[in-house]
């Protein structure tokens, strides 16, 4: 008699331990400069058809991928140009689609397992990279962190790892996939094309993009636990240098921890990353 009910007691225990561990999760923030095929600025409207069907199709691979890997829930952000450029419509039908600004953190705060770049750029003024730029290609012409280039790749990276979160993932052209590489080594990365000019590029088709993609999305997830969250050490200083197009804000020299620096230059101090972070209000 004892036995049985000691078995019943292990199988209870056992159930109790697994539906007390946290879903797998992964948020992929996706853009369209770095999409297989994509190579000129007319290209990147949201509502131009080739993208969207270009774009959905490298998504819904990615999505693919993390599910047979073993993600259990794939947020998908249209990131992209006023979130207008992925459609419920299309998108695969186990994703969750987040349309819309996230602000200042992304909701990081939601504690995902992991996030990943699909469709990413390289940062303003990089070498080889197709329509390179550091959130706004005609208002930022320099993002600094302690004196170094960074652009969103690197920013977001070190974000998500303020939340004590990874970046397993990333797809898009070879410039982006390096950029990924030099602060998370450990991370897949899939260059989709390689950049000749900012407007010429040699790319993947479509086909062969989406199935190198989906096979990289299941090896990332195998690295779940291995790849450290990226952190930046404090304290951290943000320099936004603006371009000739866009003036200065006029509080910056009022924000907390603001300070101009010259006539595009704007300089915020924290005591770490999201701090700093904050203080700058960008995006």
């Amino acid at each position: 008699m004892l036995a049985p009910m000691v078995r019943l007691v292990c199988i209870l225990i056992v159930a109790a331990c697994a539906a007390a561990q946290p879903r797998r999760s992964i948020l992929l923030i996706t853009d369209a400069e770095g999409v297989a095929g994509i190579c000129r600025q007319e290209q990147t409207d949201p509502k131009d058809a080739e993208l969207r069907a270009l774009l959905t199709g490298e998504v819904n691979a990615a999505v693919e991928g993390f599910l047979e890997g073993g993600i259990e829930d794939v947020y998908v952000w249209d990131g992209h140009d006023g979130s207008a450029t992925l459609s419920a419509l299309t998108i695969h039908p186990r994703a969750r689609l987040i349309i819309g600004g996230l602000g200042r953190t992304l909701t990081f705060e939601r504690h995902y397992s992991a996030i990943g770049f699909l469709g990413q750029h390289a940062m303003a003024g990089a070498r080889g990279a197709i329509m390179a730029h550091s959130y706004s290609s005609l208002g930022i012409q320099n993002l600094r962190i302690n004196g170094r280039n960074v652009g969103e790749i690197e920013t977001r990276a070190a974000l998500a790892g303020a939340f004590g979160t990874p970046v397993i993932f990333l797809s898009g052209d070879r410039a982006a996939a390096e950029e990924l590489k030099a602060i998370v080594p450990e991370a897949e990365t899939i260059a989709v094309k390689d950049g000749l000019a900012r407007h010429t590029c040699i790319s993947m088709s479509a086909e062969m993009a989406r199935r190198v993609i989906r096979e990289a999305a299941r090896r990332a997830v195998a690295k779940l636990g291995e790849v450290r969250p990226y952190r930046i050490p404090g304290p951290v200083v943000i320099e936004i240098e603006y371009t000739t197009r866009n003036s200065l804000r006029l509080d910056a020299a009022h924000a907390l921890g603001g300070e101009v620096m010259d006539d595009r230059t704007d300089r915020f101090r924290g005591a770490d990353f999201l701090d700093a972070w904050t203080r700058a209000r960008l995006w």
